[in-house]
């Protein structure tokens, strides 16, 4: 008989949190806490239930969410236990020692383009944004608006966002840790230049994201790749750097669904990644440049809603949730000393951010409308996905490794032989098909590709899909 635990805290109906993340996410702080230790018994889900009283599957959501998020484990017939491979970040460690033009579109004839995991702006909130932003114009202080702004963005706007990552995405954020960018990229290069210097090193995924990749670089930092697996980053070999490197300064990371072949970082390593980023003064750099678009429970938290990381910089954007056009992203950080020379080099290079459009966006995050949209294209992705997924396993399962993404706009496709790339990107551009090319992703031999989904339509992707299956086969069956 599992022994007896009490829950320690109310229910809240009137929060905007659902139910049970309320639930998971008071379990998640007991068990940080050590109040629960591994091993540890959870009461069954119609004890629970009745305890809090309500409804028992309220109870099981919330343990599917502890579940995958990898903080609890179940066991047939016997119940759900605290994990007992949970890492400690408080037990002590002993130190130790070639570009293709784009063609234009048009068909039949029409090139079919899977680009980067682009949303489709078909079902952009645009009609609103038009709405809100003439209203903007025609409010009695927009005289107000027409001057310079703060450097890292409108008070009002940056509070919003705060609250977001606060209640979304468990972080401890004030408006004055936050500078909003013309997307995600400006913030990328602000903090590359703020952050590094010449001769410093950087830790990066690979195959990995190689905009940021050149941000760095133009620093004056060098690269140290580090492989991933299906688990993320192989934090191994991020530790082995850490002892032989003793100029590195920060490790970039996309954590939630790592690009480019969207496997999410294990907790195990988060919390790994999150001592030896403390042990060894380095800053997290962090990228969620899609956590909006999940179809499981709830996104995995970033690595800077962690109390315990002490260095960070958290990058995010609204471009995919607006508006692709939308260039507006923002960076989080409790280091206000580089958060004082990120406003400072903006205000060289960009005064300030679009004042007017950020109060557009603000109303329409208050009217409920960017949660509205949020909402829809969740589902709208979801079906294509499911569809996408449908036809993979139809024409690629004997020749290829994928797996079901929990979100994002893309699929990471290995095939089970070594392709030439260069002869396969080629011999789809023939057929009207344009992929991006694996060199794109890292500097090394990559056998796998990005297929996107988000911005094409179902009858492209039923058309393509056994294209690019056909050219795959043909080029497996020659080798």
């Amino acid at each position: 008989m599992l022994r007896p635990w009490k829950l320690e805290f109310e229910i809240d109906k009137n929060l905007d949190k659902a139910v049970y993340l309320q639930i998971a996410d008071t379990l998640i702080a007991d068990i940080r806490s050590g109040r629960l230790k591994a091993g540890d018994a959870l009461p069954g889900s119609r004890n629970l239930a009745s305890t809090l009283k309500i409804n028992r599957n309220t109870v099981v959501e919330a343990y599917q969410v502890l579940i995958n998020e990898e903080w609890v484990i179940s066991k047939e017939r016997k119940g759900i236990f605290v994990s007992d491979q949970l890492p400690s970040l408080h037990e002590k460690r002993t130190e130790r020692v070639q570009n293709i033009p784009d063609p234009s579109v048009g068909s039949n004839g029409i090139m079919i383009n899977f680009d980067d995991g682009h949303p489709d702006s078909k079902i952009a909130p645009v009609t609103e944004l038009a709405r809100a932003y003439r209203q903007i114009f025609s409010i009695k202080a927009k005289w107000q608006m027409m001057g310079y702004g703060n450097e890292h963005g409108e008070t009002e706007f940056r509070k919003m966002i705060s609250q977001m990552l606060n209640h979304q995405r468990g972080m401890q954020i004030h408006e004055n840790e936050l500078s909003i960018t013309r997307g995600s990229q400006m913030g990328m290069f602000l903090t590359a230049q703020t952050l590094l210097t010449s001769g410093d090193h950087i830790i990066v995924e690979n195959p990995g994201y190689q905009p940021a990749w050149q941000a760095f670089e133009y620093a004056g930092a060098k690269l140290l790749p580090v492989d991933v697996d299906e688990e993320g980053i192989c934090i191994d070999s991020v530790e082995k750097l850490l002892t032989e490197y003793k100029s590195i300064k920060a490790i970039y990371i996309t954590p939630h669904r790592q690009y480019p072949t969207t496997v999410t970082l294990s907790l195990a390593r988060r919390l790994k990644l999150i001592e030896l980023s403390n042990r060894h003064d380095i800053t997290i750099i962090e990228d969620d440049y899609d956590n909006e678009f999940h179809f499981g429970y709830r996104p995995i938290l970033p690595l800077s809603s962690f109390p315990e990381l002490k260095n960070y910089v958290y990058i995010g954007t609204l471009s995919k949730v607006v508006a692709p056009a939308l260039r507006i992203g923002y960076l989080a950080t409790k280091n206000q000393d580089l958060l004082e020379k990120i406003g400072s080099l903006r205000k060289i290079i960009d005064v300030h951010g679009d004042v007017i459009m950020e109060q557009a966006v603000l109303q329409l995050i208050r009217e409920g409308a960017v949660k509205k949209h949020i909402k829809k294209a969740t589902v709208h992705y979801k079906n294509k996905r499911d569809f996408v997924f449908s036809f993979l396993k139809k024409h690629m399962s004997d020749i290829a490794d994928f797996i079901l993404p929990e979100g994002g706009l893309a699929f990471w496709i290995v095939p089970k032989k070594v392709l030439n790339w260069d002869l396969v990107t080629a011999l789809l551009l023939e057929r009207n098909i344009k992929i991006i090319h694996p060199k794109q992703y890292s500097r090394d031999r990559i056998n796998g590709f990005r297929l996107s989904y988000g911005a094409l339509s179902e009858e492209q992707l039923e058309q393509s899909i056994p294209v690019i299956s056909e050219v795959i086969t043909k080029l497996s069956e020659s080798l």
